[in-house]
């Protein structure tokens, strides 16, 4: 049950909530703090501003953390209206800031993919920085108990894709929060940049791994806090925890589900090193399923993700991707050279993928058709060298490999995984907090 956060905040406050053991929400829950660096936030869509968890929770001079000694999950993203990263902030406004744990590519954002920032006090604020990239339970909660911290809170934004990894990051923070006797976890809700539409394929057993833990969809049309409240309800009994009884939600203001694009489009802060646009994360539910072939996926160039290409491909490939007509995207014939990861250093012929309209782009549909027409087109198609085994850990089963190498068309391959989408949008109904279609 979703209880007004009105009605909840106005009667009782946040202390009684929280012993009630409701969501803590954004909206009226903040609404008598007077933001300290007012600014105007983008007014996206139909004129109705988004306000971040974040800044809803710093307007009232973050006094839901009043008491509290606080261990914070963030990274450059993870800041206010004006920038300033909620740390600072926090530090500035005397919250109780014990830890910050950084995850992939670290705290401040200065590690490249599969890095991350060493253990370090922070010269900024004096704050421990812990390395939590890939931490399992275990660390996590070993971090929390070193660092004392009763609260633990997450505020990155995500993009929205199941092999993403903040969303892992959260988990196993969330498991061990649990595990450490039971802490409060605060969820600083942030906008989903794809929108709350969810496609592709569901994650089946068999199939867990670093980029995928949970049955989840390929592109799960959720924000972070909706995630969390559903593996709470949904996940944390089969890992042999008990469910967070103080998981807190602070919700975004303004967000629909059929906002695509950021909260605050030309304020784009780069989740990670190759994820520079708004743009790139619109493509990447798709276009990250090249990480599996043997193509560069435009690493190591200045538009990862959007330019796709290999040596032995050529201009055929554009030419039969535009006679698809798929919606909201065209293919511009394109020559590059990465200058690292996959090819590097070698000529490149692809495409450049043009988003024509974000809102009609299905990234996951279009790249099955780039892999199905590339297949066909050039006999060298090959993956990365695993056999495949990426592949099937990025789409979360071993069909995609299966049906593709059996010649299906993208039309089957799509309509191969709409029965179990169909059980996931139902699945995760219960949890949503914000209105609009999910199809």
């Amino acid at each position: 049950m979703v209880i007004s956060r009105r009605g909840v905040f106005r009667a009782a406050g946040i202390a009684a909530a929280s012993a009630a053991g409701v969501v803590a929400t954004g909206g009226s829950a903040f609404a008598a703090g007077k933001p300290d660096k007012p600014g105007k936030p983008e007014t996206p869509g139909k004129g109705r501003p988004v306000r971040t968890g974040a800044d809803i929770a710093a307007a009232d001079r973050w006094r839901i953390f009043a008491g509290r000694r606080v261990g914070v999950i963030t990274n450059p993203t993870g800041v206010l209206e004006d920038f300033t990263s909620i740390v600072d902030d926090m530090v500035a406004h005397d919250v109780d800031l014990r830890a910050v744990f950084g995850p992939e590519h670290g705290f401040r954002g200065t590690a490249q993919a599969g890095e991350a920032e060493e253990t370090s006090v922070d010269p900024r604020t004096g704050v421990t920085v812990y390395d939590a990239y890939g931490a399992t339970v275990a660390k996590f909660a070993g971090f929390f108990a070193q660092s004392e911290v009763d609260t633990v809170v997450f505020d990155i934004r995500d993009v929205g894709v199941r092999f993403y990894t903040y969303i892992w990051t959260m988990w196993t923070a969330m498991q061990a929060a649990a595990q450490a006797g039971d802490l409060r976890f605060v969820v600083l809700d942030r906008p989903n940049p794809l929108g709350g539409r969810a496609r592709g394929p569901v994650l089946q057993p068999g199939f867990t791994s670093g980029v995928g833990l949970l049955e989840i969809a390929q592109q799960h049309g959720m924000t972070v806090g909706e995630l969390a409240r559903y593996f709470n309800a949904t996940f944390m009994q089969r890992a042999d925890q008990k469910p967070l009884t103080d998981l807190q939600v602070i919700e975004a203001e303004g967000w629909r589900r059929q906002m695509v694009g950021p909260d605050q489009a030309e304020r784009w802060i780069p989740p990670s090193p190759n994820m520079p646009t708004p743009q790139t994360a619109v493509l990447y539910p798709g276009t990250g399923m090249v990480e599996a072939t043997d193509w560069s996926e435009g690493r190591g160039t200045t538009r990862p993700f959007e330019l796709i290409g290999a040596p032995y491909l050529d201009h055929r490939w554009a030419a039969a991707l535009n006679d698809r007509k798929l919606a909201g995207v065209e293919f511009r014939e394109a020559y590059f050279t990465p200058t690292f990861s996959k090819n590097a250093n070698k000529v490149c012929a692809g495409v450049q993928v043009h988003i024509m309209d974000a809102e009609k782009v299905d990234a996951i549909a279009v790249a099955t058709h780039m892999l199905v027409e590339a297949r066909r087109l050039y006999p060298d198609f090959a993956w990365r060298g695993d056999g495949g085994r990426w592949i099937g850990l990025l789409t979360g089963s071993g069909r995609f490999q299966q049906q593709l190498e059996a010649g299906a068309s993208a039309e089957e391959i799509i309509a191969a995984w709409q029965p179990e989408l169909a059980r996931f949008r139902d699945d995760t109904e219960p949890f949503l907090l914000y209105p609009g279609p999910r199809e």
